[in-house]
């Protein structure tokens, strides 16, 4: 069920039965030449939706405008400082848990929203809250390491655009045909949480918007079975943490 699809009264007699909600948290930003703006977004939203789905569970509106100030230099990105993403996360929390939703589960899809989120619960007792990318999960990282190998790479990866074609849309590979600079295990330790540098900077190193990902090995077929994978994994840890 979708927050923003029912009444005041529906909501008031779910929380006489559960106080569990589920945020997903995404971007608006670049991912390569096939990949679409919204990918973190689309990718958490629905997601969540098959996990909330398969649990009985409420879904908020999905939080979409999140910092990725790296990736400036590429047309449709919109960014928002960590500043601003997280106190308007932490208010999105205490508006939440201001109707007794005691248990919020973060549903996230983008590096550069982790450490400002965990920050912000850092200060936040109103309620319990869970924060989980949809990568956290091993069964979703073995399909990524089958599918892909060290071509699923750090952005704009074939895993979250195979996600997005089967949910949308495929586009064809044109000059991303073509495999990027693979990265070294050192470099994605570097990197981790999108530590990508100012923006001028991140287009000229990665002039495509992919970073060590080989985009054009995304199937349609592979997102149907990440999207099935992860919905049955985040539901299990959802409902594990709801009825805590």
């Amino acid at each position: 069920m979708k927050l923003d699809h029912l009444t005041w009264l529906e909501v008031e007699a779910y929380l006489k039965r559960s106080r569990g909600i589920i945020l997903p948290v995404g971007s608006t930003e670049q991912h390569g030449p096939m990949g679409l703006i919204g990918t973190d977004s689309l990718c958490a939203e629905a997601i969540a939706e098959r996990a909330a789905e398969r649990a009985d569970a409420l879904v908020a509106p999905v939080l979409g405008y999140t910092p990725a100030p790296f990736n400036m230099g590429f047309p449709g990105t919109v960014s928002v400082s960590e500043a601003t993403f997280r106190a308007l996360f932490l208010e999105i929390l205490e508006g939440l848990a201001s109707h007794s939703f005691t248990r919020l589960f973060v549903l996230n899809a983008h590096g550069a929203n982790l450490a400002p989120m965990r920050q912000a619960v850092e200060s936040f007792c109103g309620a319990e809250v869970m924060i989980r990318s949809w990568w956290d999960f091993e069964e979703v990282n073995a399909l990524r390491r089958k599918f892909y190998g060290d071509w699923e790479g750090m952005h704009a990866t074939p895993a979250e655009i195979s996600i997005t074609q089967a949910l949308y849309r495929s586009l064809p590979a044109g000059d991303a045909a073509a495999p990027p600079r693979k990265l070294a295990p050192a470099e994605i330790e570097a990197r981790t949480g999108d530590n990508h540098g100012p923006a001028d900077e991140h287009k000229a190193e990665f002039p495509d918007g992919r970073v060590g990902s080989h985009s054009a090995l995304a199937d349609p077929d592979h997102g149907h079975e990440l999207l099935k994978t992860a919905a049955e994994a985040v539901e299990r840890e959802y409902l594990k943490f709801a009825n805590s």
